[in-house]
């Protein structure tokens, strides 16, 4: 295994520039997610580190080696695939065995990698089978093996469960994050998908028009925003966002909005009064019953282990969690205390105070 480096990464298609002077460092045994929306650049950067495309700007290293002027084959990284791509005509044990073949690795060790390969990934009684006999988790199971047997520095995954129904997604995010705590290996895992990110990730570089937003772990995303864009990305339901005043009386400091009014203990926000500034709220952050927040219900998703309040306070859009017995329903009024932790003040995006720092 190795540590993954990048320095001031950049890339353009003609006049389109989707990689900005991005840097990362990844320590060696890390599983490192690149999360964001769809065109950030998150696959972009896995194929410049495979060699796929190649940067305009910035220098790579793969352990202590720069490899920006490598071949794919030169760089000793595997990827997984989206589709899978796995050779339709060839059995299990052929797809995985084909590298190893191409290098004229000896059969017997080859034999034994792929075997090896096949145990850890629960699929050695399907070696005898081809890709059409098999369904879509036990096909990316062969292609994890396909790039296990190379025994590589990187692992570099491009959504590799995004085929998946719901159900087998989850599934196969317990097995990854097992294979890895045996494995021990460095990963690049690319995903849109945040709650893959959360459970898998060990760190998380979170992506927005080429650029990074933050980087730091799954809890340091979510309790710490840099910005909010990141806030908002991260956690599910969606933070809660309403803009508003700084109002400041003495010793008393409120947030005001047409929506609710509500005390802030954080002296450092002291400095924009008078100021527009945004509040977050975490769904968890609102409670049911008495409290500044007044709101009509609009809908109330009731999911078996919890509910899922979605109510309208003026022209502020809320969602709060709620237990499995919550009573009301639609058009019911109801009002939300804030909790002291899960509230985050931005000011032009970037976050300025927070209850949870």
């Amino acid at each position: 295994m190795a540590r993954l480096k990048i320095q001031n990464l950049t890339k353009s298609f003609g006049a389109n520039t989707v990689i900005r002077n991005v840097s990362l460092d990844v320590s060696d045994g890390e599983f490192c997610i690149l999360l964001g929306p769809s065109g950030c650049g998150k696959s972009t950067i896995l194929k410049l580190i495979a060699g796929l495309e190649q940067q305009d700007g910035g220098e790579i290293y793969i352990g202590d080696r720069e490899v920006s002027e490598l071949t794919p084959r030169e760089r000793d990284v595997a990827m997984v695939f989206q589709s899978y791509a796995l050779y339709p005509h060839m059995t299990v044990y052929d797809n995985m065995a084909f590298s190893l073949k191409m290098k004229k690795t000896p059969r017997q060790e080859t034999e034994k990698k792929v075997k090896d390969a096949a145990a850890l990934l629960e699929i050695g009684g399907l070696l005898g089978r081809k890709p059409k006999e098999l369904s879509g988790g036990q096909r990316q199971r062969v292609a994890i093996g396909r790039a296990i047997v190379r025994d590589p520095k990187l692992f570099l995954f491009d959504e590799p469960l995004s085929n998946l129904d719901a159900k087998l997604r989850t599934a196969m995010r317990v097995e990854l994050a097992k294979l890895h705590q045996k494995l021990k290996t460095t990963v690049i895992y690319v995903t849109h998908d945040q709650t893959e990110a959360m459970t898998l990730g060990q760190k998380i570089v979170l992506l927005k028009d080429g650029e990074i937003q933050q980087t730091g772990s799954p809890a340091d995303m979510y309790e710490r925003p840099e910005n909010l864009f990141v806030a908002s990305f991260i956690g599910s339901p969606q933070i809660n966002t309403i803009d508003g005043i700084v109002r400041v009386a003495g010793d008393k400091m409120q947030f005001e909005s047409p929506s609710f009014s509500v005390d802030i203990a954080d002296e450092g926000l002291r400095e924009y009064s008078g100021k527009e500034i945004t509040i977050g709220i975490r769904p968890e952050s609102l409670i049911p019953g008495a409290g500044p927040l007044a709101c009509r219900i609009e809908v109330v998703e009731r999911l078996g282990s919890e509910t899922i309040i979605y109510a309208l306070a003026g022209n502020a859009r809320i969602t709060a969690r709620a237990p499995a017995d919550f009573e009301k329903s639609r058009d019911d009024e109801i009002v939300f205390s804030v909790a002291a932790k899960g509230v985050h003040f931005f000011h032009n995006g970037k976050r300025i105070g927070s209850t949870t720092s």
